[in-house]
């Protein structure tokens, strides 16, 4: 099958097809450390994990996926100058949250996280570039700063399908160095009161990189001079994608071939962010609700839609992993899974393909724990093994699968889970043997003190499986 995509660039669905056999190269704007995370920033996080796993799953490709960290800007310049502490370490520490933060949800380190700080030397060299082809100027006001001379460059707004006349001014530096007021920074001349080491030299004079240039750049660096897919939250395409792809082919490069963009998570249909004071930060927010359960959350409506946030939300979302957690201890085999059952239903990979349908995909997951357990129900081991076997690969595919040791809260949780596994089948052992010397009241005694310890136990033909019990 063929996976599709929805273009930005191209307001349609495409086939996705790879600029190189057998590989793919995303990139995704990640986030600038100013303040702890809240669950919004992790949306593009989980959903475009999600789309690493597939093309690496379901299409055999190897992914080279980059997630840049904007670790200087004037936020961070400005937070940290109120808080008193040098603003590298300002930002650091909100990296190390952030990073922190799409572990506890099990999003995968990408490939490469460069820090637009470690790369200004590319950053200086596209900019030369630029200034070269006539597509940037430096202002004759001895400001440092460097500009995008939009007008100079017919396909400016083709991304966002807009015209240049119609399009707002650019309010990232003073106007008065600049040809026209929609010009926007490559780069931002050193003031009065920043900090030195927040600049660098450059053949325009000491400063710091634009927003837009730092991941032109990176992306230069680490995926080529032309990629597969740039994926970022719906409020970049306009300016900050714009005008990456902008810059980027006005400097002769081919830059993305896809470009996609995730909803936000609202409260009260409004974009969640600090501004607005709606936000729920992580490390809050994961006092009370399971990491698991928050990434299946995440990835509950498509990536493209808005996720209205409610207090019944998260609950909603721990209920249904307890489903497929509960369905899997219930049918998991007492040994090490050798079947052969097609492990992906084909409904799962079409939902995946069709522009990464995750609820499509995981209304299959739940029909197959739905019929898994009928099948324990009317003792079909044959059915249940097969079921489980598929509900394993699915959750492996989006991420969600409870039996993961990433899900433990820790080394010791792992061990406890490790020794109870033993004592329960040593249990089950002794059980069988009564049973099978028909001493069956010795064998209800055994089950009837593991469901006092909370343990379910379900008999099938290859033997007795236990789970712990559905919380109520």
């Amino acid at each position: 099958m063929t996976l599709r995509l929805y273009d930005t660039a191209t307001a349609a669905v495409r086939d996705f097809v790879p600029l190189r056999a057998g590989e793919a190269g995303i990139y995704l704007c990640g986030a600038t450390v100013q303040a702890p995370p809240h669950i919004g920033h992790l949306r593009s996080g989980v959903a475009f994990d999600v789309l690493a796993r597939w093309l690496e799953v379901g299409h055999g490709l190897r992914v080279t996926f980059v997630r840049n960290v904007t670790d200087v800007d004037d936020k961070i310049l400005a937070k940290s100058a109120e808080a008193g502490v040098p603003w590298w370490a300002w930002a650091y520490t909100h990296e190390q949250a952030f990073t922190a933060a799409y572990d506890a949800v099990g999003v995968r380190r990408p490939t490469y996280e460069p820090r637009a700080t470690g790369h200004v030397t590319e950053m200086v060299e596209l900019m030369e570039a630029l200034v070269e082809r006539g597509h940037a100027y430096a202002p004759a006001d001895g400001s440092g700063d460097v500009y995008f001379d939009v007008r100079s460059f017919p396909e400016y707004g083709a991304l966002t399908h807009q015209r240049l006349d119609d399009m707002a001014d650019a309010g990232d530096a003073d106007p008065r160095g600049k040809r026209d007021p929609r010009d926007f920074a490559l780069w931002k001349g050193a003031k009065a009161g920043e900090p030195e080491t927040a600049s660098w030299p450059t053949p325009f004079g000491r400063g710091r990189p634009g927003w837009h240039l730092e991941c032109s750049a990176m992306a230069r660096r680490y995926l080529g001079d032309a990629f597969d897919i740039h994926a970022g939250g719906l409020d970049l395409r306009f300016p900050h994608h714009e005008n990456e792809q902008a810059q980027s082919r006005a400097a002769g490069l081919g830059f993305a071939s896809y470009w996609l963009h995730n909803g936000w998570v609202t409260m009260g249909g409004e974009k969640m962010s600090k501004s607005l004071g709606n936000s729920l930060v992580v490390s809050t927010v994961l006092e009370t609700t399971r990491p698991i359960a928050l990434r299946y959350y995440l990835g509950s409506a498509h990536y493209r839609s808005a996720l209205e946030h409610s207090e019944t939300s998260l609950a909603e979302a721990d209920a249904a992993v307890t489903r497929i957690e509960t369905f899997l201890r219930r049918a998991r085999p007492s040994g090490p899974w050798t079947g052969c059952f097609p492990l992906l239903p084909e409904a799962f990979r079409a939902a995946l393909d069709d522009d990464l349908n995750v609820p499509g995909a995981l209304a299959v997951v739940h029909e197959t724990v739905r019929a898994g357990n009928t099948a324990l129900d009317a003792r079909d081991g044959e059915a249940a093994l097969a079921a489980w076997a598929q509900v394993v690969e699915m959750t492996k595919v989006l991420g969600i699968n409870p039996l993961d040791p990433q899900w433990s809260t820790g080394a010791q949780d792992t061990a406890a889970l490790t020794a109870l596994d033993a004592l329960v089948q040593h249990q089950l052992t002794a059980r069988a043997k009564a049973r099978a010397d028909k001493d069956f009241a010795a064998a209800d005694a055994v089950r009837d003190a593991l469901a006092a310890a909370g343990i379910t136990v379900q008999d099938s033909p290859d033997g007795a499986r236990w789970a712990l019990a559905e919380r109520s």
